[in-house]
């Protein structure tokens, strides 16, 4: 007999609008979650009573919700509730104490099981309902008939509003190579495992298409499934015109189906209330074991075509039942490609024709995808399984990301002999503990392939992405190619262990088959000033050259072109013998550079910065000539971050600073943070950096981030007699004075630093500068700098 605080499943639903039924009314999605709600609670029996104990209701987030606000009105154009689990309680007539809406990805259902299965044996719930919807597809035709709907909706009241929760499941390196939507991702994933099996293209699309076309006689059968089409091997792997290259393996038969309008919700309450409420046992279904670990990084993980993450998952789900996977009598793996159900098969040892099946709805390209949440229906299916045969038990596998979160259940009708929380954070710390693999950011020279993708559009081969290794020292990085010729030898042969060339560059890693093809498409140009200049003005005033950011229309704001210009002007500045001496000012007399030009970053343009950073100065390595800022007006944001990779700063007395990238939701990655708390005591800076605060000029002067304040409209003749004390000097010496002010930061000590052998020493007492300045001194006459 099971304890009355032993949590359980007594009730589920499911709801599906085709697009083509008599019926069809074009539901919104809260409008399907309630559906979907109500028929979970009429399952378990007395609604009225249910609803008068309810004490939570939680719903899955939403497709629309799980990307930034800024991108929501794309993904969402018709609106939405601001509070999904409070507009489907209105509609239930109730008021629970709890409202909750989960954070993005396919492994919250099950997670929301486990923790509310935890709750209810703890006694801090009586009875919860889960939830969730999408109504994909009622958007899609809306949009492709030009007709306009209104989904939103404002309901009162608290909202656990967990956030979105997929900040770290890709990185910015991964959004600059196109490793961004599942779909460029995955097919990744599997030919990595492709890779570790040694198979062909051929024999593993075979594979993956033998193993869905047994998901879709599932599919055929689920009344709540999306299609009903029975598809053979062939018709899923073979490409013809109605099934088309998504990404390389995968056809379009082979992804998820997003073109829904589904919902699924499942009731959960205890042994004790479920008797006093008078819900038959037959519909009492129980949560033997489960486990939620998340993978590490798909960049960081060793076998790219595996996922220990979830292998732990499902194994410490089955051991806390107590039962092994040949007790299941119904399996359902997640399904949104193929890695995702190759990898639990890999981890359990199931084959992919295991006469159990591999899945209880049709899996989600043939039953549907509703996002994330798809696991709600593997879950009431799986309970509808098991009340038809008592006694069996079942798992379900949740998975979310990028094979990156992984939760596991294993349900019955049978009772255990005792109910027990499952602690994940041991198995977590395994997954943590893993070795990572060494890693370039930005590599160059021969490499070797260790899986790729090739991304099309409709039936065009457009870009080529590979995850390799370097020849010098097997570090893994990832690069891209559109290059035509490299996109049509990758199709060509099979690329898995080809070797390659890739070489880094400020829009990203690039690689071909040959150095030759690569220099051809990127050709390397001597560094060399042009005549004119669409974003800057330059001129050469004997040894000293003037640089004037030229954008005052935009306050001589910057877009990713004129940092390239600036670089390239830059380069030309440092590979010219005759210039030692360099000025950066803006045109006009309100602002020197106000940062990003936001206006070009919010219109939808590639964005990039090249390798030496903003304005082709604050990433720059080993420049040792100096630069002088100045600064005539507003230094904001990335303006102030190229005043402080400056030698030498002068500013009008109107001048304002500030590193203003939190008050617009950035912060200051172009070295701001790193060169300020350097260069002026680390309170005042962790202040302006966090604050976003302007101070003036005479502030910089007295913070020390500032070397003079000239008065107003003086900045650049200021400026210039600055640099003509430089030019006094030998440019040898203060070449070798910088690269050795550069060389001696290594050092925490000052003894350390004193005591350093410095190339710089070395060549500076070998250069004629230094003879001549001796010469010169001792003849009493001004020196003849020869700058060598």
């Amino acid at each position: 007999m099971p304890h009355a605080d032993t949590p359980i499943l007594v009730g589920v639903g499911q709801f599906t609008e085709h697009l083509d039924a008599p019926d069809y009314a074009g539901l919104s999605p809260v409008q399907l979650a309630t559906k979907a709600a109500l028929r979970a609670l009429e399952d378990a029996g007395p609604v009225q009573d249910l609803l008068a104990q309810l004490d939570a209701i939680a719903a899955v987030r939403t497709v629309g919700d799980s990307v930034a606000g800024p991108l929501r009105k794309f993904m969402a154009p018709f609106g939405g509730s601001d509070n999904v689990p409070g507009s489907v309680a209105q509609r239930l007539g109730c008021a629970p104490g709890r409202l909750i809406y989960s954070p993005a990805c396919g492994d919250e259902p099950q997670k929301l099981v486990g923790e509310f299965c935890e709750q209810i044996a703890a006694g801090s719930c009586r009875v919860a309902l889960l939830t969730g919807a999408e109504a994909i597809a009622t958007q899609r035709k809306a949009q492709a008939e030009k007709r306009q709907l209104d989904w939103k909706e404002s309901v009162p009241g608290r909202l656990e509003d967990r956030g979105r929760g997929t900040d770290l499941l890709k990185t910015r390196h991964m959004g600059t190579h196109k490793m961004e939507m599942p779909a460029t991702v995955y097919p990744m994933l599997d030919h990595a495992r492709r890779a570790r099996l040694a198979k062909s293209r051929e024999e593993y699309g075979r594979e993956m298409g033998a193993m869905f076309a047994r998901f879709t006689q599932m599919a055929a059968a689920n009344p709540y499934a999306m299609s009903r089409e029975i598809l053979d091997e062939q018709q899923i792997a073979q490409v013809t015109d109605h099934n088309r290259l998504i990404a390389d393996p995968y056809t379009k038969a082979m992804v998820a189906r997003d073109w829904v309008n589904q919902s699924a919700a499942v009731l959960l309450t205890s042994v004790g209330t479920a008797r006093e409420l008078g819900i038959a046992e037959n519909k009492w279904v129980y949560l033997h074991g489960y486990a939620d670990v998340r993978e590490q990084g798909v960049l960081e993980r060793e076998d790219l075509g595996a996922s220990p993450a979830m292998a732990l998952a499902y194994q410490s789900a089955l051991q806390r039942a107590g039962k092994t996977i040949q007790d299941m009598q119904y399996l359902e793996f997640y399904s949104c490609f193929p890695i995702a159900v190759f990898a639990a098969c890999d981890a359990l040892g199931v084959a992919t024709d295991d006469p159990r099946g591999l899945t209880v709805t049709g899996g989600l390209p043939y039953f549907g995808g509703p996002g994330n949440n798809y696991s709600m229906h593997g879950i009431a299916s799986m309970v509808e399984k098991l009340r038809q045969d008592p006694g069996s038990f079942g798992i379900v596998g949740a998975n979310g990301g990028y094979l990156s979160k992984h939760s596991v259940g294993v349900y019955s009708t049978a009772a255990p002999a005792q109910w027990s929380a499952c602690d994940s954070r041991e198995l977590q710390e395994m997954i943590d503990g893993l070795p990572v693999p060494a890693f370039a950011y930005s590599p160059e020279g021969r490499a070797d392939i260790e899986t790729y993708t090739v991304l099309y559009n409709k039936d065009q081969a457009i870009t080529a992405i590979v995850v390799g290794r370097l020849r010098q020292d097997d570090r893994r990085f990832v690069a891209i190619s559109e290059h035509g010729e490299t996109l049509q030898s990758i199709l060509a042969v099979d690329p898995l262990q080809a070797e390659i060339f890739v070489r880094s560059y400020g829009i990203g890693n690039r690689f071909a088959f040959s150095r030759a093809s690569l220099e051809q498409q990127f050709p390397l140009r001597k560094p060399a000033f042009e005549d004119s200049y669409e974003y800057c003005l330059v001129e050469r005033r004997g040894h000293l050259l003037e640089v004037s950011i030229n954008v005052p229309d935009a306050s001589n704001a910057l877009n990713p072109m004129a940092n390239e210009e600036l670089s390239s002007v830059f380069d030309a500045y440092l590979a010219d013998d005759e210039l030692w001496v360099a000025i950066i000012t803006g045109v006009g007399d309100k602002a020197f550079c106000t940062g990003n030009d936001l206006k070009y970053g919010s219109s939808g343009k590639p964005r990039w910065l090249p390798k030496t950073g903003f304005a082709g100065l604050t990433h720059r390595r080993g420049r040792h000539k100096p630069v002088i800022a100045a600064v005539n007006g507003y230094a904001m944001g990335g303006g102030f971050e190229i005043a402080l990779a400056c030698d030498l700063v002068v500013a009008d007395r109107r001048a304002q600073f500030a590193l203003s990238e939190v008050r617009v939701g950035l912060l200051a990655g172009a070295g701001g943070i790193q060169r300020l708390t350097r260069q002026i005591p680390r309170k005042l800076a962790t202040e302006m950096i966090l604050t976003g605060r302007r101070v003036d000029a005479e502030t910089g002067r007295r913070y020390g981030f500032v070397n003079v304040v000239a008065d107003e409209g003086a900045a650049l003749a200021c400026a210039r007699e600055l640099a003509a004390e430089l030019l006094e000097g030998s440019p040898t010496s203060i070449r070798c004075s910088l690269e050795l002010l550069a060389s001696s930061e290594q050092y925490s000590s000052i003894e350390d630093s004193v005591n350093a052998h410095y190339e710089a020493i070395d060549k500076l007492l070998a250069s004629d500068d230094s003879m001549e300045g001796v010469m010169a001194f001792a003849q009493k006459r001004k020196p003849e700098w020869k700058n060598r």
